[in-house]
């Protein structure tokens, strides 16, 4: 961190988060959120004439946040990071001041920006620039100072002749690049950006990069939500890692990310099912098949071992040119014994031109996260030329491979 443009210590806290919770009231049906409203009412009446029952609630708490406490200061680059659904927004707009805390407290200190939603703070009927002077006035700039700085805004936007036109014609990534411009220019103490950056092109990323590293050295504070594991170790000096509303992990950047990339890494392989894929092909005499005539039937036996037990998964087969365009193409359910499965596959006869082929078989499983495959090539001797998918089918059925 470098020198401070408000000419505070750069060890000042600009942003103090002390024991965040955020509560939500769960409705499982939507006359409940009118009896919660009444009814505890009438019933905390009917106590004082000796009614003792205690007043229901009719809704379940959701703890969006809690427990969380953190300190940023000034000139820093802090990213939070975590699932969809673990609360970075939810804390993001709680630090703005947009959402209010259900427990906790939170003290920022200085000017604020904040990036939070595509579109936010613009009026859609008004054309770009007139939502530039907008946005600058609630960050308290002058018409004046707006001026001096409208043409740094509209050249960091890179909008063009779209600045005069209203923004509910501008594209996704229109909006995140005016928005950043007018944020940027107005030198905020404090800069919260949600994943809104994730809309924009690699070299308006890069621009953004570049105008991040800018504001670090005069002095401003960053917040960045992100699903972004790259750019949390390449701009971050800290981070938090949240996990169902949680902390799990705050400290130095490269840690918190590493942390969280092998967690994730041990989820996924918990959710695997399929372990390996096997194939190999035989032709009619039971003979690998590496070097076959055309029109020659095959057989290929696919093997496969799981790790999680299933009644049964699909097994999809592919028989491939060597540009990798299918000739045949099928699947079908075959039973898993003992955590294994093997299934022959009959490859009618085709007229295959002379070339390199690949037998593809993939398993899919129910959880399994992608389809495991396995592949084996082989060449085929002078013959015919289909061009398109054929019509024939592949015959399936169990059996040792």
């Amino acid at each position: 961190m470098t020198g401070n443009r408000k000419g505070v210590d750069s060890s000042d806290v600009v942003v103090c988060v002390s024991d965040i919770g955020k509560c939500y009231q769960m409705y499982e049906r939507p006359q409940d959120r009118l009896k919660q409203a009444v009814l505890p009412r009438v019933q905390q009446i009917a106590r004082f004439v000796g009614f003792r029952r205690e007043p229901r609630s009719y809704f379940r708490e959701f703890w969006a946040l809690r427990g969380v406490s953190f300190e940023v200061r000034s000139g820093d680059f802090f990213g939070i990071i975590g699932r969809n659904g673990a609360g970075k927004s939810t804390l993001l707009q709680i630090i703005a001041g947009t959402l209010t805390p259900t427990a906790g407290s939170v003290e920022v200190f200085g000017r604020v920006a904040a990036l939070l939603e595509l579109g936010s703070g613009f009026s859609p009927d008004f054309t770009g620039r007139e939502n530039i002077y907008l946005n600058a006035a609630l960050f308290g700039l002058s018409r004046e100072e707006t001026d001096a700085k409208f043409d740094e805004i509209a050249a960091f936007a890179d909008i063009g002749e779209f600045i005069d036109q209203p923004v509910k014609n501008y594209s996704s990534g229109m909006y995140v690049r005016l928005g950043f411009a007018v944020a940027i220019h107005i030198l905020p103490d404090l800069f919260l950006v949600d994943e809104v950056l994730a809309v924009g092109d690699e070299q308006f990323q890069r621009r953004c990069a570049e105008k991040f590293g800018d504001l670090q050295r005069e002095g401003t504070t960053i917040v960045l939500v992100t699903h972004s594991m790259a750019q949390v170790r390449d701009l971050c000096d800290a981070a938090l890692w949240l996990d169902k509303g949680t902390p799990r992990a705050i400290g130095d950047a490269s840690s918190v990310v590493s942390a969280y990339l092998d967690e994730q890494d041990r989820l996924q392989a918990s959710h695997e099912v399929v372990a390996s894929v096997r194939v190999a092909l035989h032709d009619g005499s039971g003979r690998d098949a590496t070097d076959v005539p055309s029109g020659s039937e095959l057989t290929a036996h696919v093997e496969a071992d799981l790790v999680q037990p299933r009644e049964h998964v699909t097994l999809h087969v592919e028989l491939l040119d060597g540009r990798g365009v299918p000739i045949l193409d099928g699947r079908s359910d075959v039973p898993v014994a003992d955590g294994r499965v093997a299934a022959r596959v009959r490859v009618p006869p085709v007229p295959l031109r002379s070339g390199e082929y690949v037998v593809r078989a993939s398993l899919e499983a129910e959880g399994q996260h992608r389809p495991v495959s396995a592949s084996t090539h082989f060449l085929v001797g002078g013959g015919g030329s289909p061009t398109a998918l054929l019509a024939a089918e592949l015959g399936f059925s169990p059996g040792p491979a």
